[in-house]
């Protein structure tokens, strides 16, 4: 069940595909959407003195409430005219915490969504997603940056590998599989835990008991890489929504993205549900 969403709503000169594509997401579940704004600190060059020059204090403080207004007015307008029952709120932040602090914050809802990082964009969206994705606790929606469609679930795609982030990914998005009008199981050959699937109890098998119009497609990986096969099959398909797990490895307590999920998260062209 999907009642209480949270999405990070952008604060710079880019896309507002997050935003839009979230209260798509909340009117289709009628569910309560929370946009977060944040409010950063100033960051500016120290002067020969010493210091931080006051006129670019204000000037930088001026600008990131303006940005942070800009936002949540953009949220608001959405709401209202999808009919959603939304709310939002300007955070104070710093670059270096943001991300730890969105984590936090993601834990109090039922799913999360982030937009994409727009390329050659200076942004921490990165991080927050990646803080939202394995310290949060719940299941991330990345959005495309040049997402324009609302939430569409006639052409669903699951990455089933059998191992424990794939299977946390799927059970999160039961929600929105249960509404899918086809769900496309994908196993890419040669990827750990193929071998060991017992005929008749796989993933596909599984999700058919949950009355799902279910689909088997095995592929080979071939000459690229697996981030490329996905994304090549799902264009193929005409997926709409992707569900997967979230990989990564612990360095130091830290997290940093596995090879598959990085290239994903950089190419994606569709709305993709990872979990970890």
């Amino acid at each position: 069940m999907i009642k209480d969403i949270l999405v990070n709503l952008s604060v710079g000169q880019g896309s507002n595909a997050a935003c839009d594509y979230a209260v798509s997401v909340a009117a289709r579940f009628d569910a309560h959407l929370t946009g977060v704004a944040f409010l950063y600190d100033p960051v500016a060059p120290v002067s020969v003195s010493g210091y931080m020059p006051a006129e670019i204090i204000e000037a930088q403080e001026r600008d990131n409430i303006a940005a942070a207004q800009r936002a949540a007015k953009y949220f608001s307008d959405a709401c209202k005219r999808a009919g959603v029952n939304g709310e939002s709120h300007a955070l104070s932040a710093n670059y270096g915490g943001v991300a730890k602090q969105f984590s936090l914050l993601a834990r109090r809802f039922d799913i999360v969504i982030i937009g994409q990082a727009e390329p050659n964009a200076v942004t921490v969206d990165d991080a927050i997603g990646e803080a939202a994705l394995f310290e949060g606790g719940r299941p991330v929606i990345i959005v495309p940056y040049i997402q324009q469609a609302p939430l569409e679930l006639d052409q669903m795609m699951v990455c089933w590998d059998g191992s424990r982030a794939a299977t946390r990914a799927i059970a999160d998005a039961m929600p929105l599989l249960e509404r899918a009008g086809r769900v496309e199981v994908l196993i890419v050959a040669n990827e750990r835990g193929k071998q060991d699937e017992i005929e008749g109890a796989d993933m596909g098998a599984h999700l058919a008991r949950y009355d799902l119009n279910v689909e088997i497609k095995r592929t080979q990986i071939g000459d690229i890489d697996v981030a490329d096969v996905i994304l090549s099959h799902a264009a193929d398909m005409g997926t709409n929504f992707i569900v997967m797990g979230g990989y990564g490895h612990s360095r130091l307590r830290e997290f940093v993205l596995g090879g598959v999920t990085r290239s994903i998260l950089r190419s994606m062209t569709v709305p993709v549900l990872m979990s970890h």
